[in-house]
This record gives structure tokens, C-alpha cells and sequence, in this order.
């Protein structure tokens, strides 16, 4: 099945399990497309994608999934992006699995990597994604919520905003996070299940940094682990008021 029609595929099926978040007026929907992309990271590891265009984006979403998941954790919700305006590229990392599909970039390598050998894999993303000239938003699910603070510190003024759904120190190096975080300036949105661990984990690496616009939303009914947490058959009670405050964040800080 080609990808632009799997992509077709994908939005019907969020429309049927996912109350449609508002949509902010100015963001223009039209036809939306998705094509394969092949990563090549610094170590030589090929890394599967897609990339789903938005008719008009006002910026490119790099969409980084949990453990043992792949790039099919954003496979109903780039769709539904791409309508509110937003390009994105979601790719399979080596540090992932089966829990939403096959991750082609751990079947190729034969096994899962660590958590820190997959920042070559988001490094790659974030160097194709400059290549797009459109604005960055990095975007984290669990391990990866965290190494997106690692590549946000590294890249100072070229990433426009970060969300990261249930961050934590889940690194080797317990504390990296926190201080990759202590130098990240741009707006970030921090979100996890409705359990005190995750919410206070996250609180602590969005304290650490010294952006002037930090969100978390604390879910008042429902909230699960990572970006799952916007997908109603896996939150059934509070997918919709997640997808509300992560669209809210994302149009603040693309209105310009």
C-alpha cells in the first residue's frame, strides 16, 4: 500500500476513536502526504521514517517514540497534525520494538540498542529536519523525552520549542537530563501519567531550565506513560484534554 494512502488510512481511523481537538482558525487543512524516508546516522545505522507534510506547515514536528515502540507510536496522530498545520518526520529508532508495529530499524540491526546509542538516531533527524527550512519542534515519548533535552542543549536558537511527554533521568548518567535542560531557553511543554513519580520527575527537569515559557499539564482524569498519553484507546479518559493543551502549546508557539 503506498504511504500517502496509509496516511489517508490513518486519519479515518483517528476520527473514529479521537474527538477532533479545536483548530485554531488560521492554520490552513488540506491534502496531507506521507513518504518514506531512509536516515543515514553517524555510525552508518540506516533509520526508517516518514514524513507527513502538512498543506501549509507552520513548523516540522520531529516525533520521537518510547521504549520498545517505533515510529508507528505516531502513526494515528501525524495525520491529525498535519490538519492542525504541522509537518512531521517520526522515525524508527535503534532503542525500541514492536509495541506499535515493526521497528524496521531494529529488524535490520538485528537488536535493540541503548538508550544513548538511539541520540544518533535523533541527531540525524534534527540534521534532515534543518535541511526542510521550516521552524523545529522536537517532540519525546519516555527515554526519548529525555534526549531531546541532551539535543535541544546542543543546538542553542535552532529549535523553536520541545514537549516532552513522561521526561525522566532514565540515562546511565543520572542527572544529565536536569543539566541539559539547565541550558535549554526555548518554550517547553512537559506532560506524564497521573502518577506522582512521573509528574514529579518532570517537574524537576523543567524547573532546571531557564526558559521563560514552561507548560506542564498535570491530567485531571485519565494520563498514561509517554506520547500514548493523546491516543484514546490507550487513554480513553483524557486523550481529548491532552490533545487540547498540546495543540494550545504547539499554535503559541508557531504564531509567529
Amino acid at each position: 500500500m503506498r504511504a500517502g494512502a496509509v496516511a489517508a488510512l490513518a486519519l479515518l481511523a483517528v476520527a473514529g476513536c479521537h474527538p477532533r481537538p479545536q483548530r485554531d482558525p488560521a492554520a490552513t487543512a488540506g491534502p496531507v502526504s506521507a513518504d518514506s524516508v531512509t536516515l543515514t546516522a553517524a555510525d552508518g545505522v540506516k533509520i526508517a521514517g516518514v514524513y507527513t507534510r502538512a498543506a501549509q506547515p507552520r513548523a516540522l514536528l520531529l516525533l520521537f517514540h518510547q521504549a520498545e515502540s517505533g515510529k508507528d507510536e505516531y502513526a494515528l496522530l501525524a495525520p491529525q497534525l498535519a490538519q492542525a498545520g504541522y509537518s512531521s518526520l517520526r522515525i524508527d529508532q535503534r532503542a525500541g520494538g514492536t509495541l506499535y508495529g515493526v521497528n524496521e530499524t531494529v529488524q535490520a540491526l538485528g537488536h535493540s540498542g541503548s538508550y544513548a546509542e538511539a541520540k544518533r538516531d535523533l541527531d540525524a533527524a534534527f540534521a534532515w529536519g534543518r535541511a526542510q527550512k521550516l521552524p523545529i519542534v522536537l517532540w519525546g515519548s519516555s527515554y526519548s523525552a529525555a534526549l531531546v533535552f541532551l539535543l535541544a542543549a546542543e543546538h542553542p536558537g535552532q529549535v523553536q520549542a520541545l514537549l516532552a511527554f513522561s521526561p525522566g533521568e532514565y540515562l546511565d548518567d543520572k542527572g544529565a537530563v536536569a543539566r541539559a535542560a539547565a541550558k535549554v531557553t526555548a518554550p517547553i511543554f512537559v506532560t506524564s501519567a497521573q502518577t506522582l513519580q512521573e509528574q514529579e520527575a518532570a517537574h524537576a527537569i523543567l524547573a532546571a531550565s531557564p526558559s521563560r515559557q514552561k507548560t506542564q499539564f498535570y491530567p485531571k482524569q485519565g494520563g498514561v506513560h509517554g506520547s500514548s498519553t493523546l491516543l484514546r484507546m490507550k487513554n480513553p479518559e483524557g486523550a481529548a484534554d491532552a490533545w487540547r493543551a498540546t495543540l494550545a502549546f504547539l499554535h503559541d508557539v508557531t504564531k509567529g
